[in-house]
C-alpha cells in the first residue's frame, strides 16, 4: 500500500505541472508549430520538432550577448544527483544527503564584501544565479525523482513555454526528504522557483526576471555515542545505536536556512547588432553597445533550535535546554552597467574584437541577530577589458574594487589569456588574480548561546597565478595553481592543555600570521577502448600548512564503465567508480554555529577506496539511472569518517529518471 500511494503521489505531481492555461499566439509563431507538427505527424523529414527547438540560456550568458544552449538529453553523468558527491568536486560530510558539507578540496572564495559566513547547506540552495531561461516552441516540461520506493525522496518538476514568440515563462519546483541511516539524521527542503524572459522584436531589449524560495531543514544529532563504532564486528543495525541528541518530530534539534530572492534584470543594445546563425535556433545576437540594470532583493534567515537536556555532552559546558539562535539578513542590489564592443564589420567580425566593460555596484545589508542590528552598504566599482585577436587567442582582464563603505578596500583583479593553439594540439589558458577579502561577518562578531566573540581581523590577501592546458583529442585535461594566502582565516578549538572539561568544544576564530604557499595540481585523462571507457581525475595538493587548511594531499577518482545499445533504442552505460584520498588532520564540527573547525586531537582517519556500481540509460525521452554506492562495505571497509565523530553513510541503492516533453 505503501509503494502504491507513492507511485499516485508521483502521477498526481507530473499532472499538476501541465500547463492549464494556454495564451494565444501571435500567427508567425504559430504557424511554424503548426508546419513542425504537421511534418511530424506526415511522417516527414523536415522541419522535425526536436530538442533543437527547445533552447535556454543563462544569466552569465547573457553578459555577453543574446544567445542560447539545446537542453541536455543525454544521461551522460546522470547518477551523480547527490550534491555532495560530485567526482570533481567532493565534499567531507555529516554522513547523509542534506546534512552540513564543506570541500575536501582547496577552493577558493573568490568574493569580496560583506558575506555571512554561513556555508554549510549551500550545496543545497537554488540560488537566483542558476535559473534557465527557455525558449521553446511548444510546452517543455521535465520531472525527475530519486528514491522512488525508498525513503530518501528528491523530485524535481519544471514547466515553462512560450505564451507568445518572444515571452517565455515558466516554474520549477524541487523538493527532498532524506531520512539517514542514524538517529536524527532527517533532512529535507522546499524550493521553488517563477521564471520569465522577454525579448523585443527587434532584439535590443531583453528582460529577465525570476523569484526563488528555499525552506532547509537538516537535523542535527550531535553524532553517535560510541566513538569506535567501527570496531565492533557484532554491532547492530545504524538506527540502533545511541546519538548525543535524541529529541523526535518538533523537538528535533535542527537548523533551518531560509533563502528567498526577487531577481530583475534589464539589458539594451545600441548601434549595430552582429548575428551568427540567423534565423536558425542557434542565432547568436551580438552588440556593439550594452547597458543593463539588474536589481536583488534577497532575504536570508538561518536558525538553529534545541529543547533538550545536554547529556551526551554534544555541545560546550553549560546548562542550557532551548537555545533559538537566529540569524536574519536583508540585502537589496543595484547593480548598472555598460559594454562597448569594436570589430569588423565583415563576416569574419569575430576577429579583433575589442571589449569594454564599466559597472556600478550598491550593496544595502540589514543584518540583525540576538540583541544586535546593524546596517551595511557597499559601493564596488568593475571594469573589464578584452582582445580578441580571432577564435583561438583571447585576453581579458576584471577589476573590482570596493571604493565606499564597510568592506572598503576589499578587491579582486583577474587576468586570463585562453589560446588555442590547435584542434590536434589543444588549448592552453594562463591565468591570475589578487584579491583582498574582507572577513565573513562569523569570524568578526557571534553572540549564540554556547558561542560569543568580537574581533577585528585584517583582512584575507591570495595571489594566484594558474597554467591550464587541455586536448580534447586525447582526452587530456590539467591545471597547475600556485596560491599565496597571507592572513588566512579558520575555526579552531580553543587551547586546553590541561583538558579542561569546561572549555572542550569551544571553538574561537583565528587568523594565521605566516603566509600559506599551497601548490595544486590537478589531471583529468580519459581513455577509450573501443566501447570501454576509462575517465580518470586527480588532485594534488601541497602547502606548508595542510593541517591548517585540513585537506588531504591527494584525491583521486576513477570511473571504468561500458557503453552500448540495447535493442537498437536503448543507449546505456555500465560501469563502477572508484575514489580515494590520503588521510589528513579530520575537522570537527561545532553543531550550534554550523562551522567545521579544527581541533586540538588532530586525529587522522585511515582512508580506503570507496567503490559505486551504476547503470545509466536513455530510452527516447526518459533518462534512467540504478546505483549501489559504496559496495565494497560488504567486503570492507565497515565504515569509514570524513569528520570527527560522524560516520559516513553505508551501503545504499538508488534509483533515479527523468522524463523530458516537448511536443
Amino acid at each position: 500500500m505503501k509503494v502504491l500511494l507513492r507511485i499516485l503521489l508521483l502521477v498526481l505531481c507530473s499532472i499538476s505541472f501541465l500547463p492549464v492555461v494556454y495564451a494565444q499566439e501571435e500567427e508567425e509563431f504559430s504557424s511554424a508549430l503548426d508546419s513542425a507538427r504537421a511534418a511530424e505527424d506526415g511522417k516527414e523529414d523536415t522541419v522535425i520538432y526536436s530538442a533543437r527547438y527547445v533552447r535556454y540560456t543563462t544569466l552569465a550568458m547573457m553578459k555577453q550577448g543574446t544567445f542560447t544552449y539545446q537542453i541536455d538529453t543525454l544521461h551522460q553523468n546522470f547518477q551523480y544527483y547527490n550534491p555532495q558527491n560530485q567526482p570533481r568536486n567532493p565534499s567531507i560530510h555529516l554522513g547523509s544527503y542534506g546534512l552540513a558539507t564543506r570541500d575536501l578540496l582547496f577552493v577558493p572564495n573568490k568574493t569580496i564584501g560583506f558575506q555571512t559566513g554561513f556555508h554549510s547547506l549551500e550545496r543545497f540552495l537554488y540560488q537566483s544565479d542558476s535559473v534557465k531561461y527557455y525558449r521553446a516552441r511548444a510546452p517543455f516540461s521535465e520531472l525527475y525523482n530519486v528514491g522512488f520506493f525508498f525513503d530518501d525522496q528528491i523530485l524535481r518538476a519544471k514547466v515553462t513555454q512560450n505564451v507568445t514568440p518572444r515571452l517565455n515563462i515558466g516554474g520549477e519546483f524541487h523538493a527532498a526528504r532524506a531520512d539517514g541511516y542514524y538517529i536524527n539524521q532527517r533532512y529535507n527542503d522546499v524550493k521553488s522557483a517563477l521564471f520569465a524572459w522577454y525579448e523585443s522584436s527587434d532584439h535590443r531589449y531583453n528582460l529577465l526576471t525570476n523569484a526563488v524560495f528555499n525552506r532547509l531543514t537538516s537535523t542535527e544529532n550531535g553524532s553517535v555515542v560510541n566513538d569506535t563504532l567501527f570496531r565492533n564486528t557484532e554491532r547492530g543495525p545504524s538506527d540502533s545505536e545511541s546519538t548525543r541528541l535524541r529529541g523526535t518530530r518538533d523537538e528535533r534539534p535542527r537548523h533551518t536556512w531560509r533563502d528567498n530572492s526577487v531577481f530583475l534584470r534589464q539589458s539594451l543594445f545600441v548601434g549595430r547588432l552582429d548575428t551568427i546563425n540567423a534565423e536558425k535556433p542557434e542565432q547568436q545576437i551580438l552588440p556593439t553597445n550594452r547597458m543593463s540594470h539588474s536589481l536583488n532583493l534577497r532575504f536570508r534567515n538561518f536558525q538553529f533550535y534545541k529543547n533538550e537536556e545536554d547529556i551526551n555532552n554534544a555541545f560546550p559546558f553549560g546548562d542550557n535546554v532551548l537555545t533559538q539562535d537566529t540569524t536574519k539578513v536583508t540585502t537589496i542590489t543595484n547593480d548598472f552597467g555598460y559594454s562597448f564592443y569594436l570589430r569588423g564589420k565583415s563576416l569574419a567580425f569575430i576577429k579583433n574584437e575589442v571589449k569594454l566593460d564599466l559597472g556600478y555596484q550598491h550593496d544595502m545589508h540589514w543584518y540583525r541577530d540576538r540583541g544586535y542590528s546593524t546596517f551595511l552598504q557597499n559601493s564596488i566599482l568593475k571594469a573589464g577589458v578584452g582582445y580578441r585577436f580571432s577564435d583561438r587567442v583571447s585576453i581579458t582582464g576584471d577589476l573590482n574594487q570596493i571604493v565606499q563603505g564597510a568592506n572598503f578596500g576589499d578587491y579582486l583583479y583577474e587576468a586570463k589569456a585562453d589560446i588555442l593553439l590547435s584542434n590536434t594540439i589543444g588549448r592552453v589558458v594562463l591565468g591570475a588574480y589578487l584579491q583582498n577579502k574582507s572577513p565573513e561577518w562569523l569570524f568578526q562578531r557571534v553572540n549564540y548561546t554556547y558561542h560569543q566573540w568580537e574581533h577585528n581581523f585584517d583582512k584575507t590577501k591570495t595571489t594566484n597565478f594558474s597554467f591550464a592546458y587541455e586536448n580534447p583529442s586525447i582526452g587530456f585535461s590539467g591545471k597547475t595553481e600556485y596560491f599565496l594566502i597571507a592572513n588566512h582565516l579558520y575555526f579552531r578549538e580553543i587551547d586546553n592543555p590541561s583538558v579542561d572539561a569546561r572549555l572542550l568544544r569551544i571553538i574561537e576564530p583565528a587568523q594565521l600570521g605566516n603566509n600559506i604557499n599551497l601548490l595544486k595540481i590537478t589531471v583529468g585523462q580519459n581513455f577509450k577502448f573501443g566501447k570501454f571507457h576509462f575517465d580518470n581525475y586527480a588532485v594534488y595538493q601541497k602547502s606548508d600548512y595542510n593541517a591548517v587548511l585540513a585537506i588531504p594531499e591527494l584525491y583521486t577518482w576513477h570511473s571504468l564503465y561500458y557503453n552500448g545499445l540495447l535493442y537498437k533504442i536503448v543507449d546505456f552505460n555500465l560501469g563502477f567508480d572508484t575514489r580515494f584520498n590520503t588521510p589528513f588532520p579530520a575537522p570537527s564540527y561545532a553543531i550550534n554555529i554550523g562551522q567545521f573547525y579544527n581541533d586540538n586531537a588532530g586525529i587522522e582517519f585511515s582512508t580506503y577506496p570507496i567503490v559505486d556500481v551504476w547503470a545509466t540509460a536513455t530510452l527516447k525521452r526518459a533518462n534512467l539511472f540504478l546505483s549501489y554506492n559504496f559496495i565494497n562495505q560488504f567486503v570492507w571497509p565497515d565504515g569509514y569518517y570524513s569528520v570527527r565523530r560522524y560516520p559516513m553513510n553505508n551501503a545504499n541503492l538508488r534509483i533515479g529518471i527523468s522524463w523530458k516533453f516537448y511536443d
